[in-house]
């Protein structure tokens, strides 16, 4: 189904899709910003989204002044969704002043969405490295007071904290689980505001987040889940290499490396690439080839350039490829102990490496497949994640009760 006349506004405006059971949006919503755009531009997709995300924040101010608490916060929350849709293709160094200032509104929206909630959401930092990442701890339904388990979401290359709440943190605490959401190197404000970069070892900001998890008075300390969605697939499993504390991994797709396509593609061009050599190696002639491609390509162009080069602090196409190298399981795989569950959907393109981690691991492990036919083949399963929250949730059951 495709609502967004552009392919690339079709993959970032249909994602509010997906958080429709959670309260992020409704399907009409959606399809009316998709008919306001039309053939317009990325600037004329900014400005529909954004000029929803008004709608919505004026009309939960008006029904607030009224005493419709429970309407106001479904507003606020459904404001900044349609905020964070706004500035995906304006993604990319320098920062684009409208991408910060949808997203001070997006957060602006969400918290006041939150601090409406019985008990109240409030916004939290993480201690981290001199600095500190934002978080919110989202209790369990009914349980908020009473020592839970805990479920820790980490994002990857293109959402936010907000992004983590509909997809999966409301699933987790209608299910029993505390909750806690983040946002850490090369990721939403971390990124947006303070330009600090991606980086693969994710066991030291896992650590962190897990650090703070255990001084809250409502959290099992050994019984905590780490599940991650897109890029977070390696990252949930890079975390888990180098924490033990975890008492379960979800990897939603399990991904092995974010460099084995970029070294099937200049291998494909001529690239001579020697067992273990270095992308960075690459002869320029190829580089050009690689580099003419990509920008010739609207996606390849937003994924790598836009996206790729601002998340990972890269200079270059050489120096982007050097990066992203870093994010392998290589070596370190074998150091997992805790359950995994991986995530394969049929057509998600991220999940080819997902047979290759499950034969690697030497934990107790375990593959959901997901299929076109549920409606949820798609990349991590947006078009269904009330699916996919659902067997995540029934395996991570079977996890902790053992536990």
């Amino acid at each position: 189904m495709k609502l967004f006349k552009d392919e690339l506004h079709d993959d970032f405006g249909t994602w509010p899709l997906g958080y429709i059971p959670y309260g992020g949006a409704d399907f009409g919503e959606v399809a009316a910003v998709a008919e306001a755009i039309g053939d317009g531009d990325d600037a004329a997709f900014h400005a529909a989204w954004m000029a929803a995300g008004d709608r919505m924040l004026a009309e939960a101010g008006d029904v607030l002044a009224r005493g419709h608490r429970g309407s106001a916060r479904e507003l606020f929350l459904r404001a900044s969704v349609a905020y964070g849709a706004s500035y995906h293709p304006l993604f990319g160094t320098p920062v684009d002043p409208r991408l910060l200032s949808a997203f001070r509104k997006q957060i602006d929206a969400f918290d006041k969405g939150l601090a409406l909630g019985d008990p109240p959401v409030l916004p939290l930092r993480i201690p981290f490295e001199g600095t500190s990442l934002p978080a919110y701890f989202v209790p369990a339904v009914g349980h908020e007071t009473e020592v839970r388990p805990l479920v820790i979401l980490t994002n990857g290359y293109d959402a936010t904290v907000t992004d983590l709440y509909f997809m999966s943190a409301v699933a987790a605490s209608q299910r029993g689980y505390h909750c806690l959401i983040f946002d850490g190197p090369g990721q939403g404000e971390m990124l947006y505001e303070h330009g600090l970069p991606l980086r693969p070892d994710w066991e030291v900001a896992v650590r962190a987040v897990v650090d703070f998890a255990v001084s809250l008075p409502t959290v099992d300390p050994a019984r905590i889940a780490l599940s991650g969605a897109s890029l977070g697939g390696y990252l949930a499993l890079r975390a888990a290499t180098g924490e033990p504390r975890l008492a379960a991994c979800i990897a939603d797709p399990g991904l092995w490396s974010v460099a084995s396509s970029a070294r099937t593609f200049a291998s494909r061009l001529g690239a001579d690439l020697a067992a273990g050599a270095s992308l960075s190696t690459i002869e320029p002639k190829v580089l050009d080839m690689m580099f003419g491609i990509i920008q010739a390509d609207r996606g390849l162009r937003w994924k790598i350039v836009q996206r790729g080069f601002w998340a990972n602090g890269a200079t270059d196409l050489r120096d982007y490829l050097r990066l992203i190298e870093g994010f392998t399981l290589e070596g370190g795989i074998e150091r997992i102990k805790c359950p995994v569950l991986l995530t394969h959907a049929e057509q998600d393109g991220l999940a080819s490496d997902t047979q290759t981690v499950f034969d690697a691991l030497r934990c107790p492990k375990e593959i959901i497949r997901f299929t076109a036919a549920e409606g949820a083949g798609d990349h991590c399963e947006m078009m269904n994640r009330s699916l996919l929250n659902r067997r995540v949730f029934d395996w991570l059951d079977t996890v902790m009760a053992a536990r």
